[in-house]
């Protein structure tokens, strides 16, 4: 990931309003984007599995309006499942509410399912993340439960959505 790319996701991060409910609305400084962000990304990113980061790219104007995480569910703990993926996405407050989350989200599953043996996409939130629950839910996602994940930066009590594939009938 290039410097372009980091400087791309420390604009989204640093608005107040977007880390609302990813960690109380405290600002990404650039040593954190650099010293935690960028080498978690690098931990978890398989471009030939589909995971990292997807960036989001308004075409009229080329500018980066967010991006949709993909990565193993439970990556960094002892419970890792590389056949369920955990998806997430962080968008610019200006593209909020436009479907652009929805979209990008289900691309990237269309793709994953077809080139991968994923069984399962899954997504996680805090239970007053109005916003998130009804992407999930337009990704075909059920709720699952409320728990706590697990993180080396911290565990969070959230909600748990997901979606089978396959042969599961659920899809």
């Amino acid at each position: 990931m290039s410097g372009k790319d980091g400087d791309a996701l420390l604009q989204i991060d640093r608005d107040p309003e977007v880390m609302r409910h990813i960690n109380g609305g405290r600002i990404t400084t650039k040593r954190e984007m650099r010293d935690v962000f960028l080498p978690r990304l690098a931990a978890y990113r398989c471009e030939k599995q589909g995971w990292g980061l997807w960036s989001s790219v308004r075409k009229d104007t080329a500018e980066v309006i967010g991006w949709t995480l993909v990565r193993p569910l439970h990556f960094f703990t002892a419970d890792r499942d590389d056949r369920n993926l955990e998806l997430g996405w962080r968008y610019k407050r200006s593209a909020w509410g436009q479907g652009y989350a929805t979209e990008a989200a289900l691309a990237i599953c269309r793709a994953l399912k077809q080139q991968t043996d994923v069984r399962a996409f899954s997504a996680i939130t805090e239970e007053d993340n109005h916003a998130s629950i009804k992407v999930m839910k337009k990704l075909g996602m059920q709720f699952v439960k409320k728990g706590l994940y697990r993180d080396p930066l911290g565990n969070h009590e959230v909600l748990y959505y997901s979606i089978l594939l396959g042969n599961s009938g659920s899809e």
